[in-house]
């Protein structure tokens, strides 16, 4: 159905705008852009650490960029069985934010680690956006 290819569109267009912000402007705040950690700065200092950022902020776009690159290949040549598992198989890897992930950011923002401050709700409600367009597209996909 069609509403999974939208969902799914959705999702490698925006996460596309993610990795190319952290491959070629990760100084930015805006996205998924590190520049939001203010340690981001810090690092620039110890050139070893900087090092060490660089390569986790390169590995966390690497892995962005497999996950677009398998949608894609669902996307245009999964039939709809694939499709309805790449939207429940979404929505349980993006819940997995909220055990590890969320609650650390939740914890530099407290300590005023991050710029924005709040920057953690927004994200929380970002990565929440995302799992209820696949949850709404799933709903859909029944209920249509």
């Amino acid at each position: 159905m069609i509403i999974l290819t939208i969902a799914i569109s959705i999702f490698i267009f925006l996460e596309t705008l993610n990795v190319l912000i952290l491959y070629f402007k990760p100084d930015s705040k805006m996205g998924n852009g590190v520049a939001i950690f203010d340690a981001w700065e810090d690092t620039k200092v110890d050139t070893n650490l900087h090092d060490f950022a660089q390569y986790m902020k390169n590995w966390v776009a690497g892995t962005k960029l497999i996950f677009i690159v398998l949608l894609l290949v669902i996307l245009f040549a999964g039939t709809e069985k694939t499709k309805l598992y790449a939207v429940v198989a979404m929505i349980l890897s993006i819940a997995t934010y909220f055990w590890k992930l969320h609650p650390f950011i939740k914890k530099l923002d407290a300590k005023g680690k991050i710029t924005p401050k709040g920057y953690s709700k927004q994200l929380g409600t970002t990565i929440s956006a995302f799992m209820m367009m696949f949850i709404i597209a799933l709903i859909l996909y029944f209920v249509l």
